[in-house]
């Protein structure tokens, strides 16, 4: 498939399913958060605030255990922490690998990156996780800097979607050709067989059957860290809700569901601008947010 993309706007995203009244938490999915270091704990509370807003039923996070303590008192009460061993830099240890299956046994889908810093060891978890996996798998930020140069295509994998969502300098370490975005983002979602977001002034998703989507919403006001962070916490959240019940989130496959993901990101931006201004916006407001945003989105 080639040709322009298809712009996402209001119309293409009024998606998201009405919530029937006899339903319980474990009906909205089970999302577990891989996130945070020394030094980058925003990370993770962002995204998992953000999964929380997103209507996740249950929302884990797993941290290295030298930030535990910080991020167990700063996160809200709803999100569950859970330390895991770390390197003694506050760094994911590969010991970890016990639990951290453990986790993705328990939960629907997750999200592995924001804040997670490099080593040897989380290159080693990252992969491990991807390979054994079988449940929707995000990868965002340092998550996709563990996969850089390493083979992510695994044909037929329909029961293990893979979501990746690069800006333009990680799109370029996973073998992402330069020239023509369109093209090249066409490319790598075919080639991995991963949904690829493929950020910036312009979003594009990608799906592996080379359809591409533009979105429509965002501005500058959202150039700074932290936005991505919470568009991975929003999209793993959505991505919870549609495996836990597949038959309420019907009218969307995995390509739809990240397109729609990024415009009701971007939407928010465009109202916190509005009520704050681009230059003292911050990607707390944009979170805050979301609620009201997605529940003008209701089918």
């Amino acid at each position: 498939m080639s040709g322009a993309p298809v712009g996402v706007d209001a119309a293409f995203a009024r998606r998201l399913p009405r919530r029937p009244a006899d339903t319980h938490k474990g009906d909205y999915g089970k999302a577990f958060l891989l996130c945070g270091s020394e030094g980058y704990t925003g990370a993770a509370r962002l995204s998992a605030e953000a999964c929380l807003r997103a209507g996740a039923g249950l929302v884990c996070l797993g941290v290295p255990a030298r930030v535990y303590p910080i991020l167990a008192a700063a996160c809200p009460p709803e999100i569950m922490c859970r330390p895991l061993p770390d390197d003694g830099a506050g760094r994911l240890s590969r010991d970890a690998l016990p639990a951290l299956r453990e986790r993705m046994a328990w939960c629907d889908a997750a999200l592995a990156g924001p804040g997670l810093g490099r080593s040897e060891d989380l290159d080693l978890v990252i992969r491990t996780l991807r390979a054994e996996g079988t449940k929707p798998l995000l990868l965002d930020a340092d998550g996709l800097n563990a996969v850089s140069g390493h083979i992510l295509v695994r044909p037929g994998a329909s029961d293990s979607p893979l979501i990746l969502t690069p800006h333009d300098g990680e799109f370029a370490r996973l073998g992402g050709a330069a020239g023509d975005r369109t093209a090249a983002v066409r490319a790598l979602a075919r080639d991995t067989g991963a949904v690829v977001v493929r950020k910036g002034h312009v979003t594009l998703t990608a799906a592996p059957d080379g359809r591409v989507y533009a979105n429509t919403t965002g501005n500058p006001g959202m150039a700074k860290g932290g936005s991505g962070d919470v568009l991975a916490g929003l999209l793993v959240g959505l991505m919870a809700q549609k495996a836990a019940a597949p038959a309420l989130w019907a009218a969307s496959d995995w390509a739809e569901l990240a397109a729609c993901a990024v415009f009701w990101h971007g939407l928010s931006g465009d109202r916190c601008a509005a009520a704050r201004g681009m230059y003292g916006m911050t990607p707390s407001d944009l979170s805050a947010l979301l609620p009201a945003v997605l529940d003008d989105f209701i089918e």
